[in-house]
């Protein structure tokens, strides 16, 4: 790959997590904790008690903080639980600690199989959209590489949401009081206690995240690729 081709994507990555994730830390909350009573009661509940987490570079992390309901950025009530962890660095210390090095992969296999599928999806809309939109010979207009980018997000999110449910719940596994034995038992334990509907959980939350993120993501990356060629 091109060094500019690296460095572009890189900057729009970042541009496009930085937008989508306060929206998804609510998608993880509904996703693996059963007291909310819905989006709104997520978001209301989630910004009085704290700030959003800083931003994890590892999957697993970012999941274990989002799941934190003391941020560690704040006091906890007298006589309350206080912050379990204080930080990335200090999350994946614990893990690392508390759980050996396999710890730090947990959900992997569930990973793998929702970016699988979905991301030769996501680039072929994309791509597909940009062209059939666009005079032959041409480069897409900004326009167009916004809405196919959001097109391409939310639709591979969409067919990504089922095993995002249960990539979510195996990291974490243990913490909650719930113990699954790998992504089959996971998904047997989930259907036989809220139905197949679980399924859908954080549904909406990663369609309305995904438009903005990943056109932003797209429009970011081919602009950014045209000032450094």
């Amino acid at each position: 790959m091109p060094m500019e081709e690296f460095v572009a994507g890189w900057i729009s990555g970042a541009v496009g997590l930085a937008l989508g994730h306060p929206v998804d830390t609510v998608k993880v909350r509904l996703q693996t904790q059963s007291g909310y009573r819905g989006i709104l009661d997520c978001v209301i509940k989630t910004y009085r008690n704290e700030t959003a987490v800083v931003l994890a570079p590892v999957d697993l992390i970012k999941v274990r903080l989002q799941n934190q309901t003391h941020s560690y950025g704040l006091r906890s009530p007298v006589g309350g639980p206080g912050a379990q962890y204080r930080g990335p660095v200090h999350c994946g210390a614990c893990i690392f600690r508390e759980e050996g090095v396999l710890g730090l992969f947990r959900g992997t296999w569930a990973l793998v199989l929702r970016d699988t599928p979905t991301m030769p999806v996501y680039f072929l809309i994309y791509v597909s959209l940009c062209r059939a939109v666009t005079a032959p010979g041409r480069e897409p207009g900004p326009m167009t590489v916004f809405i196919a980018g959001g097109c391409a997000g939310t639709v591979s999110w969409a067919l990504a949401t089922p095993m995002d449910v249960i990539k979510a719940r195996l990291q974490m596994d243990r913490v909650k009081g719930v113990s699954y034995h790998g992504v089959l038992d996971c998904i047997r334990i989930s259907v036989q206690h809220e139905g197949p509907q679980v399924f859908l959980k954080g549904l909406a939350l990663n369609s309305i995240r995904a438009f903005p993120v990943n056109a932003v993501t797209f429009l970011s990356y081919e602009n950014i690729l045209k000032l450094i060629r």
